[in-house]
């Protein structure tokens, strides 16, 4: 944000199926959807308008693109619990391939829901702009970085 800092925010509305192939996990994909206009910033608007609601309607354009998908095309390992995961993300109606660096954090029977659960990080980025936000170019970044940490549990 006009080179003084990063904003972060996060999707409240969302939904993943991880189909994992415990024998071979490169076989194993993942597909997500989320609601554009779940986004949550934090950052408190000054003006009567609401921030969140700004990013998902000018930046996502959320009114005529009701969803953000990720569909996974390949899983190749990189070490004994990471590997770079491909797949096409859909944003604004423009599907473009993205890599995302993964890393299995952890598998067991989870000590409360007593039923399996496995854990992972992935960190990747990618540019608005190759998905046609363009809004405020310059003194907002093009830039997006995207954090995910997620769990599974099995069903």
């Amino acid at each position: 944000h006009l080179g003084m800092s990063h904003y972060t925010a996060r999707f409240t509305g969302f939904d993943m199926a991880l189909v994992l192939d415990p024998a071979t996990p490169t076989k194993s994909t993942i597909s997500v959807t989320i609601d554009p206009r779940s986004v949550e910033t934090d950052f408190p608007f000054p003006e009567k308008e609401d921030f969140d609601k700004v990013i998902a309607e000018k930046f996502l354009m959320a009114g005529e693109h009701p969803t953000i998908t990720f569909q996974s095309s390949s899983l190749k390992a990189t070490g004994a619990k990471t590997g770079k995961l491909t797949g096409n993300l859909t944003l604004m109606g423009v599907t473009k391939p993205v890599t995302l660096d993964v890393k299995l954090n952890g598998a067991m029977v989870h000590p409360f829901r007593k039923i399996p659960v496995v854990g992972f990080s992935a960190t990747g980025t990618f540019k608005r702009s190759d998905f046609g936000s363009t809004v405020l170019q310059g003194p907002v970044g093009d830039e997006i970085t995207v954090i995910i940490e997620a769990e599974f549990f099995k069903k």
